[in-house]
């Protein structure tokens, strides 16, 4: 047994996790003294930036000269979080970081003449370098962020379908929570991409649920795949379910008959129908049983909100009167109760036999 602690401890050494004393025995610097420090990093970059713009005016008049200083900018934040870690350093990088990409999407616009379809494509591709590249959670987590608001811009500009960008999303981020444990090394760094893609899949589904668009307005109905969208991307949503329950199934402590396998993939087939018609239902779905299934509580909470706002947008947007939206919900309480109901007893019934079972071929020789 002592053997085998060592070896634990050798192999997370050599992965780079500090399991020394010294290193257990730091405390961490409370949340108001980090909150405090925050807020100086942002006031510093306000005055800085200010004090910038009042004698660098010019800069706007021309395309290249701003290019040059928004990659300035960039560059130096990424000098300022290669030093010794500090909350104040840290938000200071990233408020001039994000002068430094305005001033980069200011060329942009103004080298193409408007935000076309190709200047989302080209933000997609910064905002993925810097969430991989920059030395920093916190600015990880803003630029998977606003890379998942960059492709839903993409793709409604050039195919009209913004609704893939939710599935494609949803896939990224299971796939990332899935393997968060796989490299060490970037553990953090995975779960900064994790909640910021989470987040950004949060701020579309509750535009498109209140009857909004980023794009202000703008719709394009008749175009390539304006029609197929919102079914595109409950198919990829279901797609993610169907690979996070073959995950469970194949790394689970219990092993699950393959009745119960084959019932839950049918189980899936027919939310996906759902969906159809209650847009985002699965991805809701998706994103609780993921959480529920790597133990993270705030993915779970994130995914119930997700739940709850296709299911109140579904409701909302029902073509019926108040009288039979409350018939409806008094049928699906009395049939979930009944399911909660059956669930409980078919359990209680199966609990016994594994059991038995269990200790039957505990006694064989």
């Amino acid at each position: 047994m002592k053997r085998a602690s060592v070896s634990l401890k050798e192999r997370l050494e050599r992965d780079g996790v500090d399991v020394s004393e010294a290193g257990s025995s730091v405390q961490e610097t409370p949340w108001f003294v980090r909150a405090l420090q925050a807020i100086s990093g942002w006031l510093a970059a306000v005055f800085l930036l200010g004090f910038i713009a009042l004698g660098a005016m010019f800069v706007l008049e021309s395309t290249s000269t701003a290019a040059a200083l928004g990659l300035l900018m960039i560059g130096a934040a990424y000098a300022v979080l290669q030093m010794p870690p500090g909350d104040f350093k840290e938000h200071l990088a990233l408020a001039a970081s994000l002068a430094g990409q305005m001033l980069v999407a200011w060329a942009l616009v103004d080298a193409l003449g408007e935000a076309s379809a190709n200047f989302w494509w080209v933000l997609l591709g910064l905002q993925v370098a810097l969430a991989l590249v920059m030395p920093s959670l916190t600015h990880r987590a803003f630029s998977a962020f606003a890379a998942s608001l960059a492709l839903y811009l993409a793709l409604a500009e050039s195919v009209a379908a913004p609704d893939v960008a939710s599935g494609m999303l949803l896939l990224a981020l299971t796939a990332i929570w899935l393997n968060e444990f796989r490299w060490p090394l970037h553990l953090r760094a995975m779960q900064a991409w994790g909640y910021g893609l989470l987040l950004g899949l949060l701020a579309i589904q509750t535009m498109e649920h209140f009857g909004q668009s980023l794009l202000l307005g703008r719709y394009y109905p008749n175009d390539m795949l304006a029609w197929l969208g919102p079914w595109l991307g409950d198919a990829l949503g279901t797609l993610a379910l169907l690979l996070l329950l073959g995950h469970v199934f194949r790394r689970g402590e219990r092993r699950v008959a393959r009745s119960v396998q084959a019932i839950t993939y049918v189980s899936a087939v027919v939310l996906m129908l759902v969906s159809l018609q209650a847009h985002g239902l699965s991805h809701g779905v998706v994103v609780v049983t993921l959480g529920f299934a790597i133990g993270n509580r705030l993915v779970m909470g994130l995914g119930a909100l997700l739940l709850l706002l296709s299911i109140g947008s579904y409701y909302y947007w029902l073509d019926a009167t108040l009288l039979t939206k409350a018939l409806i919900l008094f049928i699906l309480g009395g049939l979930l109760l009944s399911l909660r109901w059956a669930l409980r007893r078919w359990w209680r019934g199966i609990a016994p036999a594994d059991e038995s079972h269990g200790e039957g071929e505990g006694t064989q020789p």
